[in-house]
């Protein structure tokens, strides 16, 4: 099985493999500016891992010419790519930051197959089964059996914790997690005699869970019982669902906003892929939905579906003033209502802004966290609202990643998705594993 490494490897973003000029596993888009994509591809069928940005981002290009692989994937996750193809038209339609028009868009359901967990499916001649990967909804670590190899391909994936950590004192939402209230971690672990592992977090140890959650509700309440607003920029898909189920647990007012209202909707049609359906219920109603009816609760479909305008500056400006937690989009500050909320409330020292995500160099939410300022709508602001940062990560950490690569210390690891791949695998290596970390464009017979 020769496996050729289109993006992703040793890099985080652009995620696409090519199994024997055939099967190509991902095929994402590497966030930047400008954007960055995967070397072309031409193959017979497509298997998509995850709705991320650097996963399926690109997927569309692929039914640009006159050949229509077939695509595979979770129900959620055809769902997301869809989201996120729109999404990147209304950026970047025409211009060369976008690889797809709006034909190419329309084509992917014409060829989308969608396959639940451990429902076996045929793909370029191999034997394809999808495994729950706990990342987010809809996730999957990927078995290609080619009667003679099998691999498994990871995607991104998490684990729950070995065990509850006792809850901090002061604990007030039942139970505390052992993993993300969204969905529950991995727990498959497939035959495989090649394992192609994702390495984000391969240097770190988050905290407990529950930990975490607890300092960050008990933060977001002392802003407001002092009077604040706290912002809380959220990734659309995932975290955005995650923070609105801690803010229901703790009974923290709050609002949604940005393009995570869609992806919540979306995923209340697919409960059979979250940890609790009725819990993102009750978060669901626990939250106002900002749309264009000025202080409503969202209660029948999102305003770009209807044809209801859509939130207005002002709007969001009295928003600022409710003492709530505002959960919006973008996670970096990239973009999004963010741009609306934060020059609204920077002023002042009483305000908080909670960033829940990894800032990536060069975005303003990284920027924001080193230096106290940040470009906001084309302007260098400085911001006097506390900062504050919070490890909810949907991945697996260090410890994580080993505790899964336990059950595969026979096979064959090839280490990607990280920025230190080749540190990990002299770590496995050293441990006696058979490891090693692929180079970007080359080709590995396994």
């Amino acid at each position: 099985m020769d496996l050729r490494f289109l993006g992703g490897a040793g890099e985080v973003g652009r995620s696409a493999i090519l199994v024997n000029d055939r099967l190509l596993l991902d095929y994402g888009m590497k966030s930047g500016n400008p954007p960055q994509f995967p070397v072309d591809a031409d193959p017979e069928s497509v298997v998509v891992s995850h709705g991320h940005l650097d996963h399926v981002g690109t997927i569309p290009a692929l039914l640009s010419g006159a050949d229509r692989p077939p695509i595979h994937w979770t129900p959620p996750t055809q769902e997301l790519a869809l989201t996120l193809a729109r999404d990147t038209l209304k950026l970047h339609g025409r211009s060369p930051h976008c690889p797809f028009t709006e034909n190419d868009v329309k084509r992917v359901t014409e060829v989308s197959q969608t396959h639940g967990y451990r429902e076996t499916f045929e793909a370029a001649g191999y034997e394809v089964t999808f495994f729950r990967a706990g990342h987010i909804p809809g996730s999957a670590h990927v078995l290609v059996d080619d009667g003679d190899t099998r691999l498994l391909y990871t995607g991104d994936f998490h684990v729950d914790e070995e065990a509850a950590a006792d809850p901090p004192a002061g604990f007030d939402a039942g139970e505390p997690p052992v993993g993300q209230r969204l969905v529950k971690g991995s727990i498959a672990r497939p035959d495989a005699d090649v394992v192609l592992c994702e390495s984000t977090y391969s240097d770190v140890d988050h905290d407990p869970r529950a930990s975490v959650e607890h300092r960050f509700a008990q933060s977001v309440k002392t802003t407001l019982w002092e009077g604040g607003t706290v912002v809380v920029p959220a990734f659309a898909i995932g975290r955005t669902q995650e923070m609105l189920m801690i803010c229901e647990a703790h009974d923290i007012p709050c609002y949604v906003d940005g393009m995570g209202k869609e992806v919540t909707e979306m995923l209340r049609r697919h409960p059979e892929f979250v940890r609790d359906p009725a819990a993102l219920r009750r978060a669901k109603s626990h939250a106002r939905f900002v749309t264009g009816r000025d202080g409503q609760r969202e209660t029948g479909g999102l305003a770009g579906r209807t044809g209801r305008a859509g939130p207005s500056r002002g709007q969001r400006k009295r928003i600022t003033d409710q003492k709530a937690a505002i959960i919006t989009t973008s996670g970096m500050l990239s973009g999004g209502p963010a741009m609306t909320y934060i020059p609204e409330i920077r002023a002042n020292p009483v305000n908080k802004i909670t960033m829940t995500g990894y800032q990536v160099e060069g975005t303003p939410g990284r920027d924001l966290l080193e230096t106290g300022r940040a470009e906001i709508d084309g302007r260098v602001m400085p911001v006097s609202a506390q900062v504050e940062a919070y490890d909810f990560s949907a991945h697996a950490d260090h410890g994580g990643i080993r505790r899964f690569l336990d059950s595969y210390d026979d096979a064959e690891v090839l280490v990607n998705h990280g920025d230190r791949c080749g540190a990990f695998a002299a770590e496995l290596r050293a441990d006696g594993y058979d490891a090693s970390a692929p180079e970007l464009g080359a080709t590995y017979s396994v």
